[in-house]
């Protein structure tokens, strides 16, 4: 267990034992920073509570949209700069209130740890960046594409850098998810830049956010804090300069400006506190959650059609996640 703030990076073995796995996933629950894993093949099992607290997290990001349409008339990068900033200062304000303090310090402190979530913040804000061109610019079906995709990325992650083993089952979910992704792309026509970049960007924070064992929240204010004397300097510089949006004659934008630093916290967390309790493999298909319901708000909410290729395309991906689902129950 951690004490007194200080960072365990410790290398994780096969010869650990159920016990001492027990004991790290307490240490989580309770907040404390754990290991800088090195290991492959970390998480033998899925926690269901690692499954609802992603669902969670894919669930909030389907519907996120709306949020961001409320802004369309801030340029994305304004958007993800903003966003970034006002989630360091959120995140940084709960963390003093639950005490982490020490442990903030003891994570900036340790050069490793560090540098992963360097790049985790790096990868996030491209991300979040390209997303918010997707829907300024109306292209939310490439976006929904892009994550559809993205479980693939994470799928292959774990088998190829986490040693997963793929079953006969997971097997045919792959194929049935690697068709609706086809037929999806065949739509469209072609393979847009938008789809494979946010996929890779989203695959690899995954990938690395799974590798950086520690609270999930502590994470996310590192993470954020990295960036924040960038993004605090261009806000400042461009509110100087009266090139920027915030702040605004406007109120209410600049109030949502701000709110997008929670609404950001929030499934950021739940998605880091789910990854670490459920295999890699099963975070990629329970992935699908996100882009099915962004695409059904497409429909539903902003008039797109939804022609028979959509429909195609949601048979294998809910196939695909019934498929993972009966596998994971019959192999309790």
């Amino acid at each position: 267990m951690v004490r007194h703030g200080s960072i365990r990076c410790a290398v994780l073995t096969k010869e650990h034992s159920a016990r001492s796995e027990d004991r790290e996933i307490a240490a989580a629950d309770l907040g404390e920073p754990i290991a800088v894993s090195a290991q492959k093949g970390t998480t033998e099992r899925d926690d269901s509570r690692g499954i609802a607290l992603a669902l969670a997290a894919y669930a909030l990001w389907g519907i996120m949209p709306l949020y961001w349409r409320l802004l369309s008339q801030v340029p994305p990068f304004e958007i993800t700069v903003n966003r970034v900033m006002w989630c360091a200062v959120f995140v940084l304000g709960v963390s003093l209130a639950r005490g982490r303090w020490q442990q903030l310090v003891a994570m900036a402190s340790n050069p490793v740890l560090l540098g992963i979530l360097a790049l985790t913040s790096v990868l996030i804000s491209v991300n979040w960046t390209i997303y918010i061109y997707c829907v300024a610019t109306h292209q939310l079906v490439e976006a929904s594409l892009g994550y559809y995709i993205n479980p693939l990325v994470s799928i292959v992650l774990g088998v190829t850098l986490f040693g997963e083993r793929l079953s006969r089952w997971r097997l045919v979910a792959v194929v049935l998810a690697t068709a609706a992704v086809a037929v999806k792309a065949f739509e469209l026509g072609h393979f847009p830049w938008i789809a494979p970049a946010l996929a890779l960007s989203f695959g690899f924070y995954g990938y690395f956010r799974k590798r950086v064992d520690v609270d999930s929240l502590d994470g996310l204010t590192v993470e954020t804090w990295i960036l924040f004397p960038l993004t605090f300097g261009l806000v400042l510089f461009w509110g100087l300069n009266g090139t920027g949006t915030f702040p605004s004659a406007n109120p209410l934008t600049d109030t949502l400006l701000i709110l997008g630093g929670p609404i950001t916290a929030l499934p950021l967390t739940l998605f880091a506190a789910g990854a670490r309790r459920i295999r890699l493999s099963t975070l990629g298909f329970l992935q699908y959650f996100s882009p099915s319901i962004t695409l059904a708000l497409a429909v539903f909410g902003f008039g797109e059609p939804f022609t028979r290729i959509d429909a195609i395309t949601f048979g294998c991906v809910w196939a695909a996640l019934g498929v993972v689902a009966l596998e994971s129950r019959f192999s309790r």
